[in-house]
């Protein structure tokens, strides 16, 4: 798995789901099963920031009045 930034929600999701493949290898090694672990964590911990600022984004848009 090739090192490349990860920019969109879609992007993260399914860059953890590759990762989530590879960790599930019987012959991974373990330094590398660690790397790829921290990897998806901070993919999947980044989409959700990414989630949270849209659906605050939403309903803060929800609430604004109209001018």
């Amino acid at each position: 798995m090739a090192e490349e930034k990860v920019e969109s929600f879609e992007e993260k999701i399914e860059a953890a789901r590759e990762i989530l493949k590879a960790l599930s290898e019987p012959d991974l090694a373990l330094d590398r099963a660690s790397a790829l672990h921290k990897k998806g964590t901070t993919l999947l911990q980044e989409a959700s920031e990414m989630l949270e600022k849209a659906k605050l984004e939403f309903q803060e848009s929800c609430t604004t009045e109209p001018d």
